[in-house]
């Protein structure tokens, strides 16, 4: 009998941020056991009843550990994660690197830099580790869009905002990071550009995407910092049929690298081919 070949499974996107979270979850967790072991278990636990910050962090500890509903799904590549425990994991891990950060740091004016020092060398670098593991969750944790630019495919990713055309149905879907914000009708929706662009992009489905590629927005104002302000574009929708609802600001996105840049202006000549 002739044996079918076998291919390796490739991992499911989003697999890998999953695997990232339980591992800084057992790391942490591993660490919890062993100052437990050190002071003691029974005064351990007495200790962690009177403190609310050993309270979120067992509760941050629970939630890396199991990440109930996580689920690598390639239609959601960037968003392995619900959005309730996502926003969880970013607000309790921005909560528990706050206070590492006020404890090493208060503890290192108090004490002195070589006190400091030395704890830094007894506990083996945990000092400064502990920190970066909250901040490495924060930055997983971080907005995104659901999916990566693909023009090919009519996907774009602007900011947290995912966009999704259809040429067949002229229909397009909005995401704000993993939530839908709603599905419109492609010809009813265009971009408007940040003051002093102007619409360069042709109407027809030969030119638009070449003349929307030579539109580069420009950067306007001053920021109270003295750094030029990032500009920003919206997505509007003009339904004719929706009364009371012409002209609607979809999402406004902030074109912060030339990537948000480029993908804007494919957006932009996609929306008007369609």
């Amino acid at each position: 009998m002739a044996r079918t070949k076998q291919s390796s499974a490739s991992p499911a996107p989003g697999a890998g941020t999953v695997f990232a979270l339980r591992a800084i979850g057992l790391v942490l967790a591993a660490r919890w056991m062993f100052s437990m072991s050190q002071m003691g278990y029974l005064s351990s636990i007495r200790a962690m009843t009177s403190s609310p910050w050993a309270c979120v962090t067992l509760v941050l500890l629970f939630l890396l550990l199991f990440l109930p509903g996580a689920r690598a799904r390639a239609e959601r590549p960037l968003h392995p994660l619900p959005q309730w425990l996502r926003q969880a994991l970013r607000l309790l891990a921005l909560l528990s690197f706050v206070f590492a950060v006020w404890s090493v740091g208060f503890f290192t004016w108090t004490a002195g830099w070589k006190n400091a020092m030395h704890a830094l060398a007894e506990t083996n670098g945990w000092l400064l580790v502990a920190p970066a593991l909250y901040g490495v969750v924060l930055w997983i944790c971080r907005p995104r869009a659901l999916w990566r630019t693909n023009i090919a495919a009519r996907r774009f990713a602007i900011g947290r905002y995912a966009i999704s055309i259809d040429p067949a149905t002229r229909t397009a879907v909005v995401w704000a990071e993993s939530r839908k914000l709603g599905q419109y009708d492609a010809r009813e929706l265009s971009v408007k550009w940040p003051d002093g662009v102007g619409e360069s992009a042709g109407s027809d489905g030969s030119d638009g995407l070449q003349s929307a590629a030579a539109v580069v927005p420009k950067k306007r104002g001053l920021s109270v910092f003295g750094f030029g302000a990032r500009p920003k574009m919206e997505l509007l929708w003009d339904s004719p049929a929706a009364a009371g609802h012409n002209r609607k600001i979809v999402f406004r996105a902030a074109l912060t690298s030339e990537g948000d840049r480029k993908t804007a202006r494919a957006l932009d000549a996609s929306l008007r081919q369609s």
